[in-house]
């Protein structure tokens, strides 16, 4: 039996906190500096953790989240109190509807100033409720280990998620002799041998099966173990909302992503499958478009749904067969299952490779070479001259669909991008992705108006050498409230036009390199150019994209969006 760890002599909670944080293995944290947590800073002077400072908290946070996806641990992060805490919830409510892991810690008022509305005084508890898996204030120096141990336990164990936790400013100049935790061990069910069976059984009686990745906690051995169950069983994959890189998309089984502008016949292959079977996704109102190609609460498919979390589970739809699993532990046992007659649909892949094939040729919008600047060409060559593990980072807004209808994932981990819909979340994500791993090639898709909300975290890139390749979509407007907008009230423009600044210049000002591009064939040069800047700099670079605000989406423009909603308002 392990003895009990031995007491340090005493240290102020500052110390304690950033030694247990070395116990659990944190390598990097993110934040804004503030008075409130002093003795925190002070701390990591010598601990050997990287501390990123950020220019914001929102992009403190984001960061965190970016760092969660990409290694699966608990991204870090640090705010002061009131407006710094209330600046980061932003990355608290994404990390919570993506199943990221992630810790917060905030600077608080003194316990001797508690509970008076004192100075940027916030109750944390209240205000996280509803956003995080755990809100917890430590008063007492001789608990934290006790609570950071419990926060990376609830971080990762089932649907992993954020922990928010409130620091009093006494608390951590405090003093206290106390015994460090162990490493935490995520916790995470796997399928009983008797669910694999129920599951086999019903893909063996199935005509139309199909195969759906999405969630948080997976592996590269997870994904691959995937990959073979697909393989052995000749199953159609699809991939749920920003989950498009849990299969490499070149994989002859991928055959598209469930989410917003779903391929109709992927669309179609979704409602009529017999046998759906949803790995990892909650099913959400994006991957589901709107609960319309699954019903709730009883699907028309005979649905298997597993998730990490039981809570979820029958949550919204009643699956026939739920399983209570991570996602090695579920992937792994599939792998392993004796593969089924699969001479009913054994066609069905081939024929949803093509649809997926045919889904990604060029647009008609282009097709007339009238565009001065076509942007599915532009993913073209970003796929023709960046890595094939190139890691892509977008926010929200429909730039981000060149992204992802048009460009080929390379496999895990590629793709960082929001499911909460967070505008302001790719460029501090892709500054993250590059800290991180400097290696890969990062480029990050943004809008005008994205772009806008953290783009200062530019310096953040140059003062930790990231070179991240960033490429802004400069339409002068916020397009997707401007589509919705012409929709629902035709012709009449209100609160989306965009009056911006020369996004290259501004690159260049911080540090970095920018270039404007207006032509398709300007693009490809200046692609190979950031790469090489970026390379050999390590630097950022811009590559800003001004073109016609005309080209909202691959399938319509807003001259087409208005004339059709004009029309059927006058008939």
């Amino acid at each position: 039996m392990t003895s009990a760890a031995p007491s340090h002599a005493p240290r102020s909670g500052g110390q304690i906190l950033v030694d247990a944080l070395q116990i659990h293995g944190v390598d990097t944290a993110f934040g804004v500096p503030g008075e409130s947590y002093l003795d925190v800073l002070d701390a990591l002077h010598e601990s050997g953790i990287r501390f990123v400072i950020n220019r914001q908290e929102g992009g403190a946070a984001f960061m965190a989240d970016a760092y969660g996806k990409m290694t699966g641990k608990p991204g870090i992060c640090f705010v002061t109190r009131g407006p710094g805490a209330t600046n980061a919830s932003i990355g608290v409510h994404t990390a919570y509807q993506d199943s990221t892991p992630m810790i917060l810690f905030i600077g608080q008022v003194g316990g001797d100033f508690m509970d008076r509305e004192a100075f940027q005084e916030v109750d944390y508890r209240r205000m996280y409720g509803q956003m995080a898996k755990w809100v917890a204030q430590i008063d007492r120096a001789e608990r934290i280990p006790e609570y950071i141990a419990r926060a990376f336990q609830v971080a990762t164990s089932g649907r992993q998620g954020p922990v928010v936790l409130a620091l009093p400013e006494d608390m951590l100049v405090a003093k206290a002799a106390v015994a460090d935790t162990r490493h935490y061990q995520p916790v995470q069910a796997s399928p009983a041998q008797a669910q694999i069976d129920a599951l086999r059984s019903l893909l063996a009686g199935a005509q139309r099966p199909l195969v759906l990745l999405g969630g948080s906690g997976w592996t590269e051995r997870a994904c691959a173990d995937i990959a073979r169950f697909a393989e052995a069983n000749h199953l159609p994959v699809a991939c749920a909302f920003r989950f498009q890189d849990l299969m490499d998309n070149d994989h002859p089984h991928y055959v598209g992503d469930v989410g917003i502008g779903i391929n109709p016949k992927l669309a179609a292959r979704v409602r009529d499958a017999d046998v759906l079977i949803a790995i990892g996704p909650r099913l959400g109102e994006m991957t589901t478009s709107g609960y319309s190609i699954i019903d709730a609460p009883v699907p028309r498919q005979r649905l298997v749904h597993i998730h990490a979390s039981m809570e979820e589970l029958g949550s919204v739809y009643q699956a026939e067969l739920m399983i209570a699993s991570g996602m090695p532990q579920a992937a792994a046992m599939l792998a392993a299952m004796a593969p089924v007659d699969a001479s009913a649909w054994r066609d069905s892949v081939a024929q949803a490779k093509e649809e997926l094939q045919a889904w990604q040729r060029v647009p008609a919008i282009f097709q007339d070479g009238t565009a001065p600047l076509n942007l599915w060409q532009v993913v073209r060559d970003i796929d023709a001259l960046a890595p094939h593990d190139v890691i892509i980072t977008n926010g929200a807004g429909n730039y981000a669909t060149w992204a992802h209808r048009f460009h080929r994932y390379g496999g895990m981990r590629t793709q960082l991008a929001p499911t909460s819909g967070a505008m302001g979340y790719s460029v501090p994500a892709g500054v993250a992705a590059k800290i991180v791993d400097p290696a890969r090639t990062v480029i990050t898709f943004a809008g005008d108006g994205e772009f806008m909300m953290n783009g200062q975290e530019l310096a953040t890139a140059v003062q930790y050498g990231a070179g991240v390749i960033l490429i802004v979509f400069n339409n002068r407007m916020f397009g997707t409230i401007r589509m919705h907008q012409e929709r629902e009230y035709p012709g009449r423009v209100s609160g989306t036009t965009l009056e911006n600044p020369d996004f290259a210049a501004l690159a260049r000002a911080y540090g970095g390199h920018g270039v404007v591009v207006e032509e398709t064939a300007q693009f490809a040069p200046a692609l190979r150019d950031a790469l090489a800047f970026t390379r050999e700099q390590n630097l950022p670079a811009v590559i800003e994209l001004r073109y016609d605000g005309n080209l909202i989406t691959p399938g319509a423009t807003l001259e087409t969006i208005r004339a059709t909603a004009q029309a059927q308002k006058a008939g």
